[in-house]
């Protein structure tokens, strides 16, 4: 999914599964589309915690953020403070924190794919990409 035409398609936006060897291509075609293209390395990341602060870091999340799961669905479905004709998010070294924290890592993408169907109603495409593994080259 290089193609920034593509990537322009609400209706298209997706949670998907991606090698990491592509980061670098999406993040350069969500540039060209005009989206606001964000890299969040969850190498190490092993909780709740840690991811909360990793995506507040990444999207510089106001400071009144309320680090748990319903103030992360808010602020990721405003974004208000980053404005856009649309969104990437690239997670990558997603393993670390899906095999350390199984349950949270659940949660965190089932928040994610509802913050894309939210983003797709109002005709905005927000996409998000998952690398869970860094590349064996």
């Amino acid at each position: 999914m290089t193609d920034p035409a593509q990537l322009r398609d609400a209706g298209k936006a997706t949670l998907a599964a991606v090698a990491p060897r592509s980061a670098g291509e999406l993040l350069e075609a969500a540039r060209a589309a005009g989206l606001h293209g964000v890299p969040i390395d969850l190498a190490g990341c092993r909780d709740k915690a840690g991811f909360l602060a990793r995506m507040a870091a990444a999207l510089e999340f106001p400071a009144c953020f309320g680090q748990n799961w319903d103030a992360l669905a808010d602020y990721l479905g405003d974004l208000e403070w980053v404005p856009a004709e649309g969104y990437l998010l690239l997670l990558e070294n997603g393993a670390d924190f899906r095999d350390a924290a199984g349950e949270d890592y659940r949660i965190a993408i089932g928040i994610l794919a509802a913050t894309v169907a939210t983003w797709r109603e109002r005709e905005i495409p927000f996409w998000v990409f998952v690398a869970e593994k860094k590349d064996e080259t």
